[in-house]
């Protein structure tokens, strides 16, 4: 069986393997999105095949869209060589639940795959009065057209000098779309981020207009297309959440067992590890902003939270300040220190599980309840179904990146919530400051065997580490004045800790994982 318009034109095969077919014409609809486009997605990868073209899949299969998603690639154009055209930009997405049970379906929601480098193209979708949404799964480092100093990166001042011609940046792509769009038709549009950070909405919108007004400033544009950006463009939040990791090979495996043909992973030039299926947890949320101009298919009707931007913050909040984020570092510090691989393997340590919901019933008292969804519920289903899922295997390693940026986030915020309530006081926080007091002890590249590993990149390490520069394991006596400078840093924290009364605590408990080998398991056993 092989994974191709010719290929499914079969059905009795992939049905008699169990495997679902689209229940939509395909022709009709990819003809009908070349004349009459209403949705391009940038971002061509595994999240979006597999979660957002379900979407589409849900909503063609019922009839209630009848043209399909435009898949548009601005980082690495071989997703479009090597995995959408010789698919015939179909995916063979693969669901796993915590059983052996593999649930698998043939999406054909995509219609058509771009490489951001075709702007004539991408141009004419723009044009379209029909065109509806423009959505993103680029990552947050995606919107960004600056550097950490506040420099403009070198492609992006390329792109302002250059006016419109072949613009580059993504976010230079889609100002200039959105300036073909009012040259020719100046009808609204909606411009989403979908990607996996807070106030996505707002990222987008700043890392559009810096582009808008670069043109503006050397004459590329006039002050009218400023007005439209202002009056006719809209840029909703939206919370998602869904883990799409890496192919796995054992899936790959099952699949060919199954009688699907050519299921290989390819490793792009630029890195992507990608497949022609996605295989991924089933848990999925995605809370979007209903602000749409232009009118918008109904996303609801396959399962999207169609709200306010307060209640999409909300539920942003609700899932990284208590109900995952945090849980997932936990497991992330202290899976590294006692030599775990995989999540889901870190959910079988009584230790380690006793610590997740710890953190979790400290985080509840204080919870963000977006109210369309229910976090105790929601907690729930992450404690007991998705994190100890053996089937999408993730790495404490990868979690572990970037977690001094993560911190002020995911514990911080509770941390505050704890300080400013009259009923609750965050000197009586114990699992919090564990976290944090094991994340100093990851710091050391020293796991509680005494072996040295080596950590996750991570912007601020460097700096952490220097001023643990004298400390040693089997050494747990520690000058007063070498943790205070670290502690007292609200920008790692979000707050200084010896604010919070919890400055000592962490110090204590940084001390005892000093001890010598094991320390760190028999802090988790004492907690």
């Amino acid at each position: 069986m092989k994974l191709n318009l010719n290929g499914i034109a079969d059905r009795a095969e992939w049905e008699k393997a169990g495997i679902a077919l689209p229940k939509f014409d395909i022709t009709a609809m990819r003809e009908q999105t070349k004349n009459f486009p209403e949705w391009v997605h940038f971002g061509a990868g595994n999240i979006f095949r597999g979660f957002i073209g379900s979407i589409a899949q849900r909503l063609l299969n019922a009839g209630e869209m009848n043209t399909g998603i435009i898949a548009a690639e601005s980082f690495d154009f071989d997703i479009i060589d090597k995995i959408y055209e010789p698919y015939d930009n179909l995916t063979l997405n693969v669901l796993m639940g915590k059983s052996s049970d593999l649930h698998a379906e043939v999406l054909a929601g995509i219609a058509e795959g771009v490489k951001a480098d075709d702007f004539g193209r991408l141009k004419e979708i723009a044009e379209n009065p029909s065109l509806k949404m423009i959505s993103f799964t680029i990552t947050e480092k995606g919107y960004a057209t600056s550097d950490v100093n506040g420099r403009l990166l070198p492609v992006v001042e390329s792109d302002i000098a250059n006016g419109l011609v072949s613009p580059k940046h993504t976010m230079s792509v889609i100002a200039a779309m959105l300036y073909a769009r009012y040259k020719s038709c100046e009808t609204p549009v909606a411009v989403v981020s979908m990607d996996n950070c807070s106030h996505n909405g707002e990222k987008l919108q700043d890392g559009v207009m810096r582009v808008v007004k670069g043109w503006l400033d050397n004459g590329s544009v006039d002050n009218d297309f400023a007005a439209y950006m202002t009056q006719k463009v809209s840029f909703p939040w939206s919370m998602i959440d869904k883990i799409t990791p890496r192919p796995d090979d054992s899936v790959k495996t099952r699949l060919e067992e199954m009688g699907a043909e050519d299921m290989s992973p390819v490793v792009t030039d630029k890195g992507t590890y990608i497949a022609p299926f996605v295989n991924a947890e089933i848990p999925e949320y995605l809370v979007i902003e209903d602000d749409f101009p232009n009118g918008r298919p109904p996303l609801e009707k396959a399962g999207v939270y169609m709200t306010t931007r307060e209640t999409v913050n909300k539920a942003e909040t609700m899932k990284v300040t208590t109900c995952l984020n945090p849980l997932h570092t936990a497991l992330a510090v202290f899976g590294c220190l006692l030599g775990y691989k995989t999540i889901w393997e870190e959910m079988k340590d009584a230790d380690l599980v006793k610590l997740v919901r710890a953190v979790r019933e400290e985080g509840m008292k204080v919870v963000v309840n977006p109210v369309i969804i229910d976090p105790e519920k929601f907690a729930d289903e992450v404690i007991n179904d998705r994190l100890p899922n053996p089937y999408i295997p993730d790495a404490p390693q990868r979690i572990a990146t970037d977690t001094s940026q993560k911190i002020p986030v995911r514990y911080g915020e509770t941390i505050k919530a704890y300080m400013i309530s009259d009923e609750l006081d965050a000197s009586d926080l114990n699992a919090v400051p564990l976290v944090i007091a094991g994340w100093l002890r990851y710091a050391l590249a020293v796991d509680d065997e005494g072996n040295a590993f080596t950590p996750s990149p991570d912007p601020s390490l460097a700096d952490v580490q220097k001023s643990l520069g004298g400390i040693r394991l089997g050494e747990p006596q520690i000058d007063d004045e070498v943790l205070k400078p670290i502690l007292s840093n609200a920008n790692l924290f979000g707050v200084d800790l010896y604010d919070a009364g919890l400055g000592e605590k962490v110090e204590n408990l940084f001390s005892q994982m000093l001890a010598g080998t094991g320390a760190v398991r028999l802090a988790l056993k004492n907690m």
